[in-house]
């Protein structure tokens, strides 16, 4: 599901990771405990969360539960929970971590409460047009705290386990960049969105996804000391399926899978020893808890927009089975040991909210005054009233946590986070293996990194769900990562994209400069030459797509990481100056080659904010030259038309060799260039500007992905522009 043309589609495998110390004290004992309680409302009928205005339902579906574990070293005891509801305030769960922790006495700090983000499940959080349902409530919160004193009543000695396997096919990128033509409004009436949820159902209508997936699925498991299952608690990146309520949606669905597969496998077990009554044990006394708790995925859902055919194949039972299957092996395959000892940090972290300012305030006040019964009736009417309360409430606190047992970490959010958040915690986490969840201890809404809230949205558009200040993803995951040092007692790690066969080649070739585009964040674009010509990213850049792959990679190794351009560039100045450079990009046009007369220039040397008599830009031609063929043009004289037409939403390699008096151009290795042509001067040593993505005065600039670009102070032959071709 989730393989994008330009994705690498791995092969589904299952990594199992030992997770603690080599050498412990003969006496060091964990022990778990685990519970599920009943949260399915008793009063009907009951506001239900998720939706954009406000409903009420009287059915259930599926019975909807708090899963809980409890942990203890002897001296620090901890509780995770996981509830089946689509968003849970901070007070709410402030209150039911004080009521567990007079019951049991684990510290309120030392509990993580999650929400599953089931859209179908009663209101416990005011967002958008619903308010919180007042009759449930009170429910919810004393059934929390009953679900940690029932694990904690279950503590008992054990053994801990830790596996991951890949499941890409169950998860895609929902949020895609629009094209610049196709901006649309937002609920303010200012056309502000230029990428947004869902707007890849016209594929004609966007350049790409804004961002990259986390197709990770990883699991904790514990077990007595006699290899009895006590629970399990898995974690994805995938929003929501979408159930009729009350429903756990495929949350719930999976937890009763995994546990009905663990007691069937239990139960065989003590069969095949002809022991009955251990095979009623294994069940009855030690009840398995089944979890799985909420990944990163604010901008995921499960539906490949690149590759969907219109149609909704796959139901809730068919995809959850789907991702059981791969949970049931993983499951199975976990090895246990003994872990030596557990700890867990929290920071809360002062918060602001994106208040209106005056203008937009007067506008919202005059659209609540009208509001019947302070019931929002459309969109326009949600948002003016998510203003008017962002300028009451003003700031917050929110609440980060890490937990770590033995060599494996927990770390959490209190918002809707997006992949690419998960992925900045994972890769640079001191502990062997990082799980994130999210909407952990509060609802703070969605916290986009901050180049995404320059391109709009949904999911940046001011409210409750989406309200916190601009900067909340960066300092978010620079608290986790201090509080993953401080339980792991280990530095953060700093990402290194894995250097490949295809980036050896390219360093063994000694570029001046070489950009892989596998940063996170802005602005600095880094230079994995010796020679520190780092670039600059402008606005409007994604980060950390998935890139062209080498297929000799292994597992671990397997994503080569890009950026996607739209409308920003990446600016470099390099004072070094030769008559003779080669440059080779890799590139993935996200534009319709016949939507503007330029489709994009992805290559320029020039002096900023203009184009001289001097400079060198190569882009692919639009309507005003060939549709899809590369044009080069030297400073005033008409483009140069190549003869190919590039395949948009496919890799393409170009190789650019400049020589004192002749330029050409080879596309995809082909021996013959797709330029050749004769120059009247030789590079102005003057203009020391290189800019990729766009050109020097920012006219048509690339609209689409690009990597691995590296610029040589000599000429690339034949042999070695064949030997940098991805594999």
């Amino acid at each position: 599901m989730s393989s994008q043309a330009h994705r690498f589609i791995l092969c589904a495998a299952i990594s199992v990771v030992a997770i603690f110390p080599q050498s412990r004290s003969a006496h060091a004992e964990i022990q778990a405990g685990a519970a599920m309680v009943d949260i399915t409302p008793d009063q009907l009928p009951v506001l239900v969360n998720g939706g954009m205005l406000s409903r009420s339902v009287d059915q259930i579906k599926t019975r909807i539960n708090a899963r809980a574990i409890a942990i203890t070293d002897g001296e620090t005891t901890l509780a995770i929970v996981v509830v089946d509801s689509c968003m849970l305030p901070r007070l709410l769960l402030d209150d039911a971590k004080k009521r567990a922790f007079k019951k049991t006495g684990i510290k309120p700090e030392n509990i993580l409460v999650s929400a599953t983000h089931t859209h179908s499940a009663p209101s416990a959080f005011g967002a958008l047009g619903t308010d919180p349902d007042p009759s449930y409530v009170p429910l919810i919160r004393e059934r929390i705290a009953e679900a940690i004193e029932q694990a904690h009543a279950n503590l008992q000695p054990a053994k801990v386990g830790w596996g991951t396997t890949d499941a890409a096919a169950f998860t895609a990128l929902r949020r895609w960049v629009r094209r610049p033509d196709r901006v649309d409004e937002d609920p303010f009436g200012n056309p502000t969105v230029r990428a947004n949820m869902h707007s890849a159902r016209d594929l004609d209508a966007v350049t790409g996804p804004s961002g990259p997936e986390d197709p990770e699925l990883s699991m904790i498991a514990f077990q007595s000391l006699d290899g009895k299952p006590i629970a399990a608690m898995a974690n994805f990146s995938m929003h929501y399926f979408s159930d009729q309520a009350i429903s756990a949606d495929y949350f719930g669905l999976f937890c009763d899978g995994l546990q009905n597969h663990v007691n069937a496998r239990a139960a065989s077990k003590a069969s095949n020893t002809n022991n009955k009554t251990s095979a009623n044990d294994s069940i009855s006394e030690t009840p398995f808890v089944g979890i799985m708790s909420h990944g990163c995925s604010g901008d995921i859902w499960r539906r490949d927009y690149m590759t969907w055919n219109g149609k909704d194949e796959s139901t809730i039972e068919s995809y959850t089975q789907g991702l059981l299957n791969l949970a049931t092996n993983l499951f199975d395959a976990i090895e246990y040991e003994e872990a030596e000892d557990i700890a867990m940090a929290q920071a809360e972290l002062s918060m602001n909210y994106r208040t209106p300012d005056l203008q937009r305030l007067e506008w919202s006040q005059s659209i609540v005054d009208g509001i019947e019964n302070n019931t929002p009736k459309d969109t326009r009417e949600v948002y003016a009233r998510e203003q008017v309360l962002l300028h009451q409430m003003k700031s917050t606190e929110i609440v980060v946590q890490a937990i770590r047992i033995g060599r494996f970490a927990i770390a959490s959010t209190p918002n809707e986070t997006y992949a690419l958040t998960g992925l900045k915690i994972k890769h640079q986490s001191p502990a062997e293996r990082t799980m994130v969840i999210e909407l952990a201890n509060g609802a703070d809404g969605y916290i986009p990194p901050p180049e995404q809230h320059h391109l709009g949205g949904y999911n940046t558009w001011a409210a409750r769900s989406a309200g916190l200040e601009v900067t909340a993803e960066p300092r978010i995951v620079s608290t986790n990562l201090g509080l993953l040092e401080q339980v792991c007692a280990q530095p953060r790690r700093p990402y290194r994209e894995t250097t490949g066969p295809r980036a050896t080649k390219i360093l063994e070739l000694e570029p001046v400069a070489y950009w892989r585009f596998a940063d996170s964040e802005h602005p600095i674009a880094r230079d994995a030459s010796p020679h520190g010509h780092h670039g600059t990213y402008e606005s409007d850049v994604c980060f950390f797509l998935e890139g062209p792959q080498d297929q000799n990679y292994t597992l671990d190794q397997a994503v080569n990481r890009c950026a996607h351009f739209a409308g920003g560039r990446v600016r470099s100045v390099m004072n070094q100056h030769s008559e003779t450079y080669s440059v080779v990009l890799n590139l993935w046009n996200g534009m319709p080659n016949d939507a503007r007369g330029i489709t994009g220039w992805f290559f320029s040397r020039d002096h900023a904010h203009a184009t001289s008599a001097y400079g060198e830009h190569l882009g692919i031609g639009g309507t005003e030259t060939k549709p899809g063929c590369l044009i080069f043009q030297y400073g005033d004289n008409d483009p140069v038309v190549g003869k190919s037409s590039l395949e948009r939403w496919r890799w393409h390699q170009v190789i650019i060799v400049r020589e004192p008096h002749r330029i050409r151009v080879f596309l995809d290795g082909q021996v013959e260039p797709e330029i050749d042509t004769e120059l009247t001067a030789e590079p102005a040593e003057s203009i020391n500007t290189y800019f990729l993505a766009g050109r020097s005065d920012s006219t048509n600039n690339w609209l689409g992905s690009m990597d691995e670009v590296a610029i040589f102070h000599h000429v690339l032959d034949e042999s070695q522009r064949k030997n940098l071709l991805p594999r």
